[in-house]
């Protein structure tokens, strides 16, 4: 029972800085921070992370050794029961609409495919926290069970035990997908496909060489787009290129808030790539060598 009451506590606690990191995350550019505060968000939720883990899984483990070694017998077991079961009917409404939500922006995908793609981590965030939290809470109504039927009091600490080896899983989970997106990852395929297709549309432009694209919240994205423009192009003309560029994926996409156009030719990119991503030069006489 203190092991869930600690669990509640700490997921509520949780909400709270989530709240805080949509809200910081949401703050204009400023000249501290010229990409804007988008990766709050993502702060937040890892040290959510740590919160579960540090406070939710260490209090719950170290409760149920303290129980093993000097168990206790409740003395209400119907309250708990009726505590437990409350519970379980208000945590089982909040996973509701926090599953509905997720599948509502994850469609097509499985559940775990969809957390690993979402750079959304307030939604799968919650999501995992209210799992964690209906599983546990079935824990804590199996041992509290089987402790009053058996009598055997240990058998509480060892559903502390494993409530804290859930939390710590859970724990593990969010800040393995958290730590992903705090690092920066890449926008979906569509997002350079749409860039790359704008660029190629635009008159005066030979090649869209590739673009790099990174997530600074769910609704942020900055990309660097490589350009071989016309030899017969004035500077001028490259200008209003790139203005047009940049406002027709914009207006297409409203969540590419920064794009960098860089103009490049087709070789100097695929070498640039190569020294980027540490990838081998092409063989002498191939395609690659002689398209550079």
């Amino acid at each position: 029972m203190l092991s869930e009451a600690v669990h509640s506590l700490v997921d509520t606690l949780n909400e709270v800085l989530l709240l805080y990191g949509i809200h910081r995350s949401g703050k204009k550019p400023d000249p501290e921070h010229p990409l804007g505060h988008g990766r709050e968000l993502y702060f937040w939720s890892f040290v959510v992370a740590l919160l579960v883990f540090a406070v939710g899984a260490g209090v719950s483990v170290y409760e149920g050794v303290i129980h093993i070694q000097d168990p206790e017998p409740n003395e209400s077991p119907l309250v708990s029961y009726g505590v437990l079961g409350l519970s379980l009917f208000f945590e089982g409404i909040s996973w509701t609409v926090a599953y509905r939500q997720f599948r509502g922006s994850n469609p097509d995908r499985s559940v775990f495919s969809a957390i690993r793609r979402s750079k959304d981590p307030a939604t799968f965030t919650v999501l995992l926290e209210d799992s964690a939290a209906m599983l546990g809470l079935v824990i804590a109504l199996a041992a509290t069970f089987a402790a009053d039927r058996v009598g055997a009091p240990e058998l509480d600490g060892v559903g502390s035990l494993a409530i804290g080896g859930l939390l710590a899983a859970t724990a593990l989970l969010l800040a393995r997908e958290t730590k992903g997106l705090l690092i920066g990852e890449a926008a979906d395929p569509q997002t350079s496909e749409l860039i790359l297709r704008i660029a190629r549309e635009q008159p005066g432009v030979v090649n869209a060489n590739g673009v790099l694209t990174t997530h600074l919240a769910p609704d942020q994205i900055t990309a660097s787009l490589s350009v071989e423009f016309d030899d017969d192009l004035r500077t001028p003309d490259i200008e209003r290129a790139v203005d047009s560029i940049e406002k027709r994926v914009r207006a297409e996409n409203p969540a590419i808030t920064t794009l960098f156009v860089k103009p490049q030719t087709a070789g100097s990119f695929a070498r640039a790539r190569r020294v980027r991503f540490g990838l081998p030069e092409p063989e002498a006489g191939g395609p690659a060598s002689r398209s550079a």
